[in-house]
């Protein structure tokens, strides 16, 4: 009977908490990923996200309103689960790069090198000039797929090192234009010397 007790005592203090914990990291992740297939537009994904999210949360929130009597470690579990599924959840936006943004470069010195590197490895790309503080800047404008900001923001540094960008959601694009793979033309070879 005591080894019986015991493993309640257990199970109460100590698996509940964690299974808690677990639980709510994983719906609170699952969470983040709806609101990520909601803003995308992907109708269909979103609603059958969500309703895992609710039926893990449900059994969790059970668990925690379960019995006559409040379990400290559970709630502390409950929250810290909430908190760390934040964490997940950011992570999991980070790494699933879902959808498209918009780069705005905006530069004091000829972009040239930039504009021709990025339409040579297929980029549709819009270039204007236009006036800033300081005197005279070029304007680019580059819609991507999410994944390839590292690659472009590098691109963006190592042609123009003081440019100024900013990046932007994308919810709809009319026309996509795809990265193809780069052709070798003398206009790449001499971009890839220079670095």
């Amino acid at each position: 009977m005591s080894t019986v007790l015991h493993f309640m005592d257990a199970y109460a203090w100590a698996i509940l908490p964690v299974l808690i914990f677990l639980a709510r990291i994983l719906d609170v992740s699952l969470g983040t990923i709806r609101i990520i297939f909601i803003s995308r537009s992907f109708r269909y994904l979103a609603p059958l996200v969500g309703f895992f999210e609710v039926t893990i949360w449900l059994l969790a929130v059970r668990q925690v309103l379960l019995g006559d009597s409040v379990n400290v470690p559970c709630l502390i579990a409950y929250a810290t689960g909430f908190a760390c599924g934040t964490y997940v959840g950011i992570y999991l936006e980070n790494y699933l790069s879902i959808g498209k943004v918009l780069i705005r470069v905006i530069t004091r010195i000829e972009a040239n090198d930039l504009v021709e590197y990025l339409k040579e490895a297929g980029y549709g790309l819009t270039t204007i000039d236009a006036e800033g503080a300081t005197g005279p800047v070029k304007v680019v404008f580059t819609i991507i797929e999410r994944h390839d900001i590292p690659r472009i923001v590098d691109l963006i540094k190592r042609f123009n090192p003081n440019a100024f960008y900013t990046i932007e959601d994308v919810r709809f694009v009319s026309e996509d234009v795809h990265p193809f793979r780069m052709k070798h033309t003398r206009a790449t070879e001499r971009i890839s010397m220079q670095r």
